[in-house]
């Protein structure tokens, strides 16, 4: 199976599936010379981990990270950095009934028609775990982007079915599960989810992800744009069906996962 890998300056690369051991990443690129601890990564995983509340899965998680390579003396060294999550709460036998069926949601039955076998346990390669990988690389490119360039990156949900949520301040998104960016619409959307939960049914969302002070002439001409790269990105994230490229915290759009520059 190809397609693990993503970027080509900055390039990262997963392995593991969902009930599997463990999870893992190399990240080839990151300049040398970056303090970086074990902590600077965990904090961004302890934002995506299960858990956490009752709108999310109730899988119980620690994500902590182990680095392997790639830091010398609190730094990064220009080499690979390798890094291992482990799986802790696999309970793979709460998935033996879905052994014989096919949920669209998880690729099942794409992946029994491209390799002639899956992994019905939490979805393998397709679960929504995957996506620690992505947040563990994540977190050293921001801070590389924050102290090299200035630039900010921040999202928040902006929508949840029809309810759209409006952006009050950046203080309240991580002060509620939802990392919904205004307090007042907590309850409603507390109870737009229990309504959900009890019907049997579910909604899409609109995520917003704001990069501030992004330096003019990143990116390549005509297939290499960084709006090219950013979408790709974005819709490589498992459930991600959309994207819309903004500007300003005042762009409209109607799409499950929007990219805004301020």
């Amino acid at each position: 199976m190809s397609g693990n890998t993503f970027g080509l300056l900055y390039c990262v690369t997963s392995f593991g599936e969902s009930h599997g051991p463990a999870y893992g990443g190399v990240v080839d690129g990151c300049p040398p010379g970056l303090e970086l601890s074990e902590g600077d990564i965990q904090k961004e995983l302890d934002r995506r981990k299960p858990g956490q509340s009752r709108h999310v899965t109730q899988r119980q998680e620690s994500d902590r990270i182990e680095v392997l390579s790639g830091i010398f003396e609190g730094k990064t060294t220009g080499t690979a950095i390798g890094f291992v999550i482990r799986n802790e709460d696999q309970r793979s036998k709460d998935y033996s009934a879905l052994a014989d069926t096919f949920r669209p949601g998880h690729a099942d039955y794409t992946y029994w028609q491209k390799y002639g076998l899956r992994d019905y346990r939490g979805g393998g390669r397709a679960s929504a775990r995957e996506t620690m990988i992505r947040v563990a690389a994540g977190a050293i490119a921001k801070k590389w982007l924050r102290e090299r360039y200035g630039v900010q990156v921040r999202g928040y949900l902006a929508q949840v079915g029809r309810t759209s949520i409006p952006f009050e301040s950046w203080d309240a998104v991580d002060a509620n599960p939802f990392f919904a960016p205004n307090a007042a619409m907590v309850a409603q959307l507390e109870k737009q989810m229990d309504e959900l939960r009890e019907s049997g049914d579910s909604c899409g969302a609109r995520v917003n992800v704001v990069a501030s002070g992004v330096p003019v002439g990143w990116g390549e001409p005509v297939y290499g744009r960084l709006d090219a790269d950013i979408a790709a990105a974005m819709m490589g994230i498992n459930a991600v069906k959309g994207v819309a490229i903004g500007a300003g915290l005042g762009a409209t759009v109607a799409s499950l996962w929007e990219w805004q520059w301020a």
